[in-house]
């Protein structure tokens, strides 16, 4: 079975981080393991409060799952401070690791703030050039790229200007009221769109972290970045579509719509 390492905080809620890495790795069928950057007090309102693993432990984490499992994709979510961040990308180097996607995660979908100032250099300069693809959202991309991004235009130049400038994929998504679904792959000097379906669904807590690692998943499983991101997109599609309501704020997707069985079924 294939496997996949998600590196990240947990999400009280369930909805975003580790929890939803998990999730959806399961049931894009690869075995997933994990290593916790941060534990968070979170719901669909809002971080009401944030508690930083020690980097001492974080090595230990990423020790223990490479010594033992070779995973076969990583998936960085949410990293908090500069120390984290030269740890994780000690040991990516130190073993080899492969298929990597970070999702430059920087504020929640709440609005709340998620990373250190200092940290955004920091990933900058020692992570991002260790990825296969990075998938920032346009906020995200504007402070990678320096750029303000306003038009279909501006999401090619920017991604451009990210992926020259750090030698990986990029995945520059749409939304925050600017082409609304549809993602721009940008790799090897080309680019290619990824129409989305518009969902009217406002509980869409989750769709970074959830996409990203659909696309570890995939990779992992051995398809190429192209037909990742579009089964990703897929995934993406279908958990929105299924219309779960939970918490007071933006909730929630369905990650295991399409789980069914006997261990699935209700009373």
């Amino acid at each position: 079975m294939k496997t996949a390492l998600t590196i990240a905080g947990s999400d009280t809620g369930g909805g975003a981080g580790i929890q939803a890495d998990i999730k959806t790795m399961t049931v894009n069928g690869v075995y997933a393991m994990s290593a916790l950057t941060a534990l968070t007090a979170q719901n669909t309102v809002g971080v009401q409060g944030i508690y930083e693993i020690t980097p001492e432990f974080l090595a230990q984490e990423l020790d223990s799952i490479f010594t033992d499992f070779t995973p076969d994709a990583v998936k960085i979510g949410m990293v908090f401070s500069v120390p984290q961040i030269g740890v994780i990308a000690e040991k990516l180097k130190q073993y080899n690791a492969k298929n990597i996607v970070l999702d430059p995660v920087m504020v929640a979908t709440s609005g709340s703030k998620l990373i250190n100032d200092d940290a955004v250099a920091a990933l900058k300069e020692k992570l991002i050039p260790l990825a296969d693809v990075v998938t920032p959202n346009i906020p995200e991309a504007e402070i990678l790229s320096g750029m303000d991004i306003k038009s279909a235009d501006d999401m090619i130049t920017a991604a451009k200007k990210i992926s020259n400038e750090f030698g990986c994929a990029v995945l520059l998504k749409g939304g925050h009221s600017l082409n609304d679904a549809n993602d721009l792959l940008y790799r090897d000097g080309g680019f290619k769109w990824f129409n989305g379906r518009r969902i009217d669904n406002p509980n869409t807590h989750g769709t970074g972290c959830t996409l990203s690692s659909a696309i570890a998943s995939n990779l992992a499983k051995g398809f190429d970045m192209d037909t990742a991101v579009m089964r990703s997109k897929e995934y993406i599609s279908g958990a929105l579509e299924a219309m779960l309501d939970l918490g007071r704020g933006s909730g929630p997707m369905k990650h295991g719509f399409n789980v069914t069985g006997y261990f699935a079924e209700e009373r």
